[in-house]
């Protein structure tokens, strides 16, 4: 009788044991998930950002033939936040493509901040129902993109503070799930907080 007792012991605490492993690391899984899902719709608002900036920057040359200039470098910072977006969605969380992806988003908004400038200056192009169209569309986008960032930023911290809380951090180290980075605005680049003026 004791050793059945004993080996019904064994079997249960062995079940619970695999039943706790098995909660925890779909847990991470699930969070991994959630986290990779909320970078999807950033992915989906930054796409629909770099669509808009080949129509506006089409609409603006017509009226701003001496800005090449302005014109060109968003069409090469738009690039650049492109190939940003691709190294972070080919690994999301990674600290490194967050950090291209950042850069990336960083020259663009510098460079539609200077082509509003220049915009300024041409009120028949600030007129233009095109132009405000776009630019409407343009806030609009922007105001999404913050709140997808907002919503991975949660969801990448909702999966670190899991990987890294017992027994979290157990299943972590033994299944490798590896921490995920936050896409965060650098502290010496304050201005990036705020979603550029894009309104012509």
């Amino acid at each position: 009788m004791g050793l059945t007792t004993g080996i019904i012991v064994v079997v249960a605490l062995f079940l619970l044991l695999t039943v706790l492993v098995i909660a925890g690391y779909n847990g991470l899984v699930r969070a991994r998930n959630a986290f990779k899902n909320a970078f999807a719709q950033i992915d989906v608002q930054l796409r629909r950002r770099f669509d808009l900036i080949p129509n506006l920057i089409e609409t603006a040359k017509a009226y701003m033939a001496h800005e090449r200039q302005t014109l060109e470098a968003v069409v090469n910072a738009r690039g650049a936040a492109m190939n940003g977006l691709a190294a972070a969605q080919a690994n999301p969380g990674d600290p490194a493509a967050m950090q291209q992806l950042a850069e990336g988003q960083q020259a663009l908004n510098g460079a539609l901040s200077r082509l509003n400038v220049v915009v300024e200056q041409y009120p028949d192009l600030k007129a233009n129902q095109t132009m405000m169209q776009l630019s409407e569309e343009l806030t609009s986008t922007e105001n999404k993109v913050a709140f997808a960032r907002q919503a991975y930023n949660d969801a990448v911290m909702n999966y670190n503070n899991r990987r890294e809380t017992f027994p979290g951090n157990v299943y972590a180290a033994m299944f490798n799930f590896a921490p995920a980075a936050l896409l965060e605005i650098p502290p010496e680049r304050p201005e990036m907080r705020d979603a550029p003026k894009v309104q012509f």
